[in-house]
């Protein structure tokens, strides 16, 4: 009697149709829609501001680290950047841990 049961399919384990592969489809690439457009995209763009930033620092720039260090570049290499951070204190940080620029130099 049970084995008359599965075979039948009356036990709830029916197929699904064949347009259920075709929703499952839509439903995953709506799903990667989402969060391309709410999550991928949002942080290249980011990302690209961010090295845009990076790569247009110049002597004399008022910068903020990410450590939360306030300084004034007075150095720049491809890697290092040195900070004055008070009269003739200066250090030497990572160009990546450069978080913002607070003023360009020139502009007072």
């Amino acid at each position: 009697m049970i084995d008359t049961a599965y075979a039948m399919g009356g036990m709830g384990g029916g197929m699904p149709g064949a347009g259920g592969d075709w929703s499952f489809m839509l439903v995953m690439a709506i799903l990667f829609a989402i969060f391309y457009f709410l999550l991928i995209r949002p942080q290249q763009q980011k990302q690209k501001e961010l090295k845009s930033m990076l790569d247009n620092l110049a002597h004399g720039d008022t910068v903020v680290t990410s450590g939360g260090i306030h300084g004034k570049v007075v150095a720049l290499t491809d890697a290092i950047v040195t900070l004055e951070i008070a009269d003739k204190i200066r250090i030497k940080i990572s160009r990546s841990f450069i978080g913002t620029v607070l003023q360009k130099a020139g502009k007072e």
